[in-house]
């Protein structure tokens, strides 16, 4: 199956929980609001697609290397 789009959310019960987490009570609402204060949204939004674009950017490289090392004696036979 072929993707064309990859699609990464983080939910209000998520962000919850992470509020939780670090002792800070904040129901929906609060975190809702949190989230849409000076940009917060989007500076989350921006981080999440610099991470998965370095993540991206890490596998490929990674498979590139394999990739040089692979070496075919016949068509359709592989030699490492």
């Amino acid at each position: 199956m072929l993707r064309e789009k990859v699609t990464a959310e983080i939910t209000l019960a998520h962000m919850l929980q992470v509020a939780r987490e670090l002792g800070t009570n904040m129901d929906a609402d609060e975190v809702a609001a949190f989230l849409n204060e000076k940009g917060r949204a989007q500076d989350m939004w921006m981080h999440m697609m610099q991470a998965g674009e370095a993540y991206v950017k890490s596998r490929l490289q990674g498979s590139a290397v394999r990739l040089h090392s692979v070496k075919r004696s016949a068509p359709g036979t592989l030699l490492h």
